[in-house]
């Protein structure tokens, strides 16, 4: 189970092609003794250790001078009661899979996260969301491995403390939590989301739509404007939605009557960052082998073997592009993992003018 200076390519969606000093398959929890030893000694070597699951939110900018853990652990438990299914799912599972499977038995409610990148063990990390729902509205909670203590831990959605594309396992506190698996909770009172843009149309004017009809129009609305990993790198969305003050958005409207915004409770406004980066003439934009996706601003690619550092450098073209055009900063959504671990967009691009 344990590689060494081995390819990671296959192993991140944007296709970047750098090798791991070490590489360990974590597919089975009775090989938690075997992995602690490896952490242990990696880190006695002030070497960095990488929790990675299915790759889709990560650019490796350089090769890895650690270890590189690469969760496959497997398996859905599905508990039903009166009003509810509770499902345990590991946390290498396929999201995408986990979905599409759910709605195939009647199990509603995650239809609206259809086609999300990843495996289920990064989606409490990112608490990734789509078209109205978010994955801290079904969870129950989530299991992980502290590979300080090497004890299996487990948290309440409560204690995840759930935001924006964020959660308690980005903070340097739980650095060392490696997720095992997730329980969900779908009630069987299901209500649609399709408030969204095109998934009003998910079924006819006089009718509800069912949760089938609703996943396939997520499916159909990404697919035409996503492409897809295996046939074009990418990491899916590269920025978050940024959210600005009222006043802000106000000035910005007077400007761009139609700009996409979306009043939050807080009484900020969350904007369409991909709306941002189009109206800066940004589509089509391209460094090397990387390129801004022409259907969906949104999403940097991988058009003809780019390397990390053609994408970092479009990724800091389109930030400054757009903090000159609406005096707004973008936040990087993707990862930047460097030969000792995670980066920031502004030491990514020092190392590469370096």
């Amino acid at each position: 189970m344990i590689e060494t200076n081995t390819s990671l390519k296959d192993f991140n969606t944007f296709s970047i092609d750098v090798n791991a000093q070490l590489l360990f398959h974590f597919n089975n929890l009775k090989q938690i003794p075997e992995l602690l030893d490896l952490v242990k000694t990696t880190r006695a070597q002030n070497k960095p250790v990488l929790i990675l699951g299915g790759g889709s939110n990560i650019l490796f900018c350089e090769d890895f001078s650690g270890l590189v853990i690469k969760v496959d652990l497997s398996g859905v438990d599905v508990t039903e009661s009166a009003d509810s299914y509770l499902l345990k799912v590991a946390a290498g599972e396929n999201w995408h899979q986990l979905v599409a499977d759910c709605i195939d038995k009647g199990i509603d409610g995650l239809e609206n996260l259809a086609l999300i990148p990843g495996v289920v063990g990064a989606a409490p990390v990112q608490n990734i969301g789509a078209y109205g729902t978010e994955f801290k509205d079904f969870c129950e909670s989530v299991e992980y491995l502290d590979l300080n203590s090497g004890s299996l831990q487990r948290l309440s959605a409560k204690e995840c403390l759930f935001a924006y594309r964020d959660s308690i396992f980005k903070t340097l506190k739980m650095q060392d939590a490696l997720i095992t698996s997730v329980s969900l909770k779908l009630t069987k009172d299901w209500q649609a989301h399709n408030q969204y843009g095109r998934l009003k149309n998910a079924a006819e004017p006089a009718q509800k739509p069912s949760a089938k009809q609703i996943f396939a129009s997520v499916c159909q609305i990404r697919s035409e404007k996503l492409p897809d990993p295996a046939k074009l790198g990418n990491a899916g969305s590269f920025f978050k939605n940024p959210l600005v003050t009222a006043q802000h958005s106000a000035q910005l409207l007077a400007l761009y009557p139609h700009m996409p915004h979306y009043p939050q409770a807080d009484g900020q406004v969350k904007l369409a960052a991909g709306w941002l980066i189009e109206q800066a003439n940004l589509k089509g934009a391209h460094i090397g082998g990387a390129a801004v996706h022409q259907q969906q601003a949104l999403v940097l690619i991988n058009q003809n073997n780019a390397c990390a550092a053609d994408v970092i450098q479009l990724a800091n073209l389109v930030r400054t592009t757009v903090k000159e055009k609406f005096n707004i900063n973008l936040e990087h959504e993707v990862r930047f993992i460097c030969a000792m671990g995670e980066s920031n967009l502004t030491k990514a691009v020092n190392k590469c003018r370096n």
